[in-house]
């Protein structure tokens, strides 16, 4: 049900995409409220993520990024932490930290940057590290340039292109309970003499806001309104859009390479986790409570360890004795 399509425009330096996550979406929310301990999330809280979820599966299909894409937005609002996660074969997965209140008409400042220290992290993490390689981090605050607060995401991570890469960028983010979707227009980098020199840096701020395409196809862009984002299909958004351009379509992501729900979490993860809390720690919450349970956020996995479990997860292994797989 979901899916994600790439295309550029003929002759021109713009690229795009646009992805509808249904199936994928609905799975993670679904997921969430069966979760006993948490329930849903508040309706502008399920919004904020699904257009987090979307916007981390268009960025990740904007760079291809061989690891994670993980979007963070964190600050001092009832919700402390929203994190959406992209792999490289786009499976997805997103969770909030929720302390307090939502109200129902609340948007990104009243979630996350009431009093303006909001911020957001983009992180790419390799999949297979080499030494000593650390992932890569950009942060921005949720404001712009004047201090003014950025009332939707999709300007937040317009604002963070611009910095992070010199390239103009236009988003259309939106979702409800059914579906996450996304729109991303791109212009695309300079090639030639600029970057050989080595200036392209200085060359691309220069072309910041000059393409006459670019702005074109831009403002096409961000007349699509949310209701059309969330309702049509992509063959009739790309149609009302852009139907005086000729684009050049890539083999979209559908049926099997589709953008899915997926979490990575595993016992084997769980018992790493606790073998980092410490032996000491470990015990004490098992005389606490006879048991540790530890409960994935992202996916509601929840993973049980008695005495034997965690003896064994403390113990060097060529001495281990068969535990116990408690899991639910």
């Amino acid at each position: 049900m979901s899916e994600l399509h790439t295309f550029l425009f003929d002759g021109l330096p713009v690229r795009g995409m646009i992805v509808r996550l249904d199936g994928a979406w609905q799975e993670i929310l679904a997921r969430r409220a069966a979760n006993t301990q948490t329930g849903a999330y508040p309706a502008p809280v399920a919004e904020l993520l699904g257009e987090m979820t979307a916007a981390a599966a268009l960025m990740q299909a904007n760079i291809k990024f061989k690891g994670a894409l993980i979007l963070q937005v964190f600050g001092d609002g009832p919700v402390k932490l929203a994190v959406a996660e992209a792999q490289p074969d786009f499976s997805v997965r997103c969770t909030a930290s929720v302390q307090g209140p939502v109200e129902a008409d609340a948007h990104l400042p009243e979630l996350v940057n009431v009093n303006n220290k909001g911020r957001c992290a983009i992180t790419l993490d390799p999949k297979e590290r080499l030494p000593g390689q650390q992932p890569y981090q950009g942060v921005v605050p949720l404001f712009g340039d004047r201090g003014e607060k950025l009332g939707k995401l999709s300007d937040v991570l317009q604002h963070y292109m611009l910095q992070s890469e010199q390239l103009d960028t236009t988003l259309v983010l939106a979702a409800d309970d059914q579906v996450a979707a996304g729109l991303l227009i791109q212009r695309l980098p300079l090639a030639g003499e600029a970057n050989i020199a080595g200036s392209s840096q200085r060359a691309e701020e220069d072309h910041i806001g000059r393409n006459e395409d670019y702005n074109r196809i831009a403002t096409l862009a961000a007349s699509l309104t949310r209701e059309e984002l969330l309702t049509l299909d992509v063959e009739t958004i790309l149609r009302r859009l852009f139907w005086e351009e000729k684009l050049l379509r890539f083999e979209p992501r559908t049926g099997l390479l589709a953008p899915r729900f997926a979490c990575t979490c595993s016992r084997e993860r769980v018992s790493g986790m606790l073998r980092g809390l410490g032996e000491a720690e470990a015990q004490s919450i098992l005389e606490e409570r006879g048991q540790i349970e530890v409960g994935c956020d992202f996916c509601g996995q929840q993973y049980r360890f008695d005495a034997v479990d965690a003896a064994q997860i403390f113990t060097a292994p060529g001495d281990q004795m068969p535990g116990t797989t408690l899991m639910q």
